[in-house]
């Protein structure tokens, strides 16, 4: 199950299942959970506390250390949950500080060359596409999805069933259910996505009308977020309606509206 090529440190912790590729190195600090398959040349360090079916394609370098130039050599933290694939040479890099944790959930799929900054929160069910770009301390709410060569800045957080159109950029949170297209925009839901879900015709017309309230009626996005809680009750609506009420970055603005929205 080990090939010969590969160096592992006699501290690692390993399941008996786990599969090593040729040249691949584990460090002391990384610990293997069941079913987890090691491609040649993979690279797993730091104080990484890894699930179990995960699979690492040829050149991941997972638990490295952060691109910070505060950090200072401490062991930091990488806790990774079940069934994730990571493709070729994808890298997710350690906390920064001990203490705290880079974290990645479950079910997710990381393209090939896309990178995970420290202190970084992945939820469940995410996708990351080729080449995309996250920040230190970017949170992807679950089911998120983040295509080709995007990039979010640091501290921004994506919400659930968000979807970022190829090449995009964000410097601000980016709203539950919405599309992002360009910099800083967003143009409709994730219709798709929704349907995908499973969210009913009700309640994807809700949302259409929520997001036109928000987004669409030429208010700033504080009056807008003020009269459409006064609207909409629903679970659905809420998760829409207190992530706007957290958001400290400012959120995302649709581009055929007034740039006073963003605030």
């Amino acid at each position: 199950m080990i090939h010969s090529s590969a160096i592992i440190h006699p501290k690692a912790e390993l399941d008996s299942t786990v599969r090593v590729g040729p040249y691949a190195v584990i460090d002391e600090g990384v610990r293997l959970g069941s079913h987890c398959i090691v491609g040649p040349h993979v690279y797993l360090t730091g104080n990484s506390v890894i699930g179990e079916h995960n699979q690492f394609f040829a050149g991941c370098v997972i638990g490295e250390a952060p691109q910070d130039l505060k950090y200072r050599g401490a062991p930091t933290a990488l806790s990774v949950g079940a069934h994730n694939v990571f493709r070729e040479h994808v890298t997710v890099h350690r906390s920064a500080r001990t203490g705290e944790e880079t974290a990645v959930g479950s079910h997710n799929f990381l393209m090939a060359h896309c990178h995970v900054g420290h202190n970084c929160r992945v939820g469940d069910h995410v996708i990351i596409a080729n080449g995309a770009l996250l920040g230190g301390h970017v949170t992807l709410d679950d089911r998120a999805f983040i295509s080709g060569n995007c990039l979010v800045h640091q501290f921004v957080r994506v919400g659930t069933l968000a979807l970022m159109q190829g090449g995009a950029g964000i410097s601000k949170d980016l709203p539950p259910y919405t599309v992002a297209r360009g910099n800083n925009g967003i143009c409709g839901l994730n219709t798709v996505g929704l349907r995908r879900a499973g969210f009913t015709p009700a309640q994807r017309l809700e949302l259409k009308q929520l997001y036109r309230a928000l987004f669409r009626a030429g208010l700033n996005l504080h009056a807008a977020l003020a009269e459409a809680q006064k609207q909409f009750s629903s679970s659905t609506a809420s998760v829409m309606l207190d992530f706007l009420t957290r958001s400290n970055r400012g959120v995302c603005a649709d581009p055929g509206r007034s740039s006073d929205q963003q605030a």
